[in-house]
């Protein structure tokens, strides 16, 4: 059974070797790839600057992989990093507070090049504590895509985001109710990616006044 090292000498995450124990299918997951990149620049490409005649429309990107199609290809990219020891775990209860030193020191004797670090919804701080480091992406599990696996260098997950990324990608469903996992990843994802964006300033005094006006 695949493991993963967990960062800061913690032992290891034991992983289920039908999802990180896959073999690598390149081509599908070119395929997963294209269809998710295409999906994110869907709409994107309008012009928004007021009185322009001209501009460029929105065009349409799509293309479509069906759900079985998908799950092997996240197979694949998780598999891939698992055989390569770039996948290590993170104990997420660590950051009990945000501490972008206490982070960068986990992954500075691990990173090479690019980062992604997949968290559950009730890991927060341990969000907040990655979000900022250059190169580093930090994702909710239920977001994090085939793109964003195959592309990072150095993948790094919790225990809950290992269970969730499991649950994902297991070739056969296993218990609970469509709906229950649906509202269950819309609220993690929302709270991951809360906790992983920068906050907003407050608008000044003078902004403020304007807008009321």
């Amino acid at each position: 059974m695949p493991e993963a090292q967990i960062l800061g000498g913690g032992g290891t995450l034991a992983l289920d070797d039908d999802v990180f124990g896959a073999p690598f299918n390149g081509p599908l997951v070119h395929e997963c790839v294209v269809a998710e990149l295409a999906a994110r620049r869907q709409g994107t490409h309008a012009t928004k600057t007021r009185g322009t005649v001209f501009g460029p429309s929105p065009r349409h990107y799509v293309v479509k992989v069906n759900r079985k199609a998908r799950k092997a290809a996240l197979r694949s990219a998780l598999s891939i990093h698992a055989e390569r020891g770039s996948l290590f775990g993170l104990d997420a209860a660590r950051f009990d507070a945000p501490s972008t030193r206490r982070a960068a020191e986990l992954l500075a004797d691990r990173r090479a090049g690019s980062v992604l670090v997949v968290l559950g919804a009730e890991e927060a701080a341990a969000a907040k504590s990655f979000r900022n480091l250059e190169g580093v992406a930090v994702h909710a599990a239920e977001n994090a895509g085939v793109a964003d696996v195959v592309g990072a260098a150095t993948l790094v997950a919790s225990q809950a985001a290992v269970d969730a990324l499991t649950a994902r990608a297991r070739r056969t469903e296993r218990g609970g109710s469509a709906a229950a996992d649906v509202e269950s990843s819309a609220a993690a994802s929302t709270a991951v990616a809360a906790a992983a964006s920068p906050p907003t300033p407050a608008p000044s005094t003078t902004a403020a006044e304007e807008e009321s006006a």
